[in-house]
């Protein structure tokens, strides 16, 4: 399996032929906007800065409810969390995907704004891969993404939607988020390629560069 970053909360995922873009932006946030063919694009909210599907090229299909899809046999699961600690009052619903191949179970967690009840925990499941929010204001900051990691137990987390160069939000660095953590690996590259190994970590810390 392939992940790529690319900036913010945006990651694809390419497994078993299927190409998933997570979370597209506009130029607008700071990064180059993604130039891909994919087949499904998912959404965890509409939000200028994770919706900008109509940037983007090809025929594929989009995912942004909550709800159970099958595509090319693999499975994607939207769960209905908040974009806001108050029940979506300030921001609104945010929609948490678990996307599951065959041999890897991977979810983003798009602007969550809040920590999970044993509901969502029990709903998201065992993980191979976690991408999680950590940059606050927006979404959980790194005290609350910690806690997160602690809730699902991840094998790989990987963080996003944090202060970088790039972008102009007020958000907290990943750095914040890392230090509570000693098994962080940073990678030189924007794409990762995961294996059966990563399975044998407990929390490991993935930071892929621009």
């Amino acid at each position: 399996m392939k992940i790529t970053w690319f900036g913010h909360a945006c990651f694809l995922i390419d497994s078993q032929g299927v190409r998933i873009l997570m979370d597209p932006f506009d130029s607008s946030v700071g990064y180059k906007v993604p130039n891909v063919s994919v087949d499904v694009v998912t959404e965890s909210h509409q939000h200028f800065d994770h919706n900008a599907h109509h940037l983007l090229r090809g025929d594929f299909q989009l995912i942004k409810e909550a709800g159970e899809y099958t595509i090319k046999n693999v499975k994607i699961r939207g769960i209905k969390t908040f974009h806001d600690e108050a029940g979506g009052v300030k921001r609104g619903v945010n929609i948490v995907f678990v996307i599951e191949f065959s041999d890897f179970r991977v979810a983003h967690l798009g602007d969550l704004g809040h920590t999970l009840n044993q509901q969502q925990v029990q709903q998201i499941g065992q993980l191979d891969v976690l991408l999680i929010p950590v940059g606050g204001t927006f979404t959980v900051g790194p005290e609350e993404a910690k806690k997160i990691v602690e809730q699902l137990q991840p094998h790989v987390a990987i963080p996003m939607h944090y202060k970088t160069k790039y972008i102009k939000f007020d958000l907290r660095p990943v750095e914040d988020f890392l230090k509570f953590f000693t098994n962080v690996k940073k990678f030189s590259e924007s794409t990762i390629e995961l294996g059966e190994e990563v399975k044998s970590q407990r929390i490991a810390i993935y930071v892929p560069s621009i």
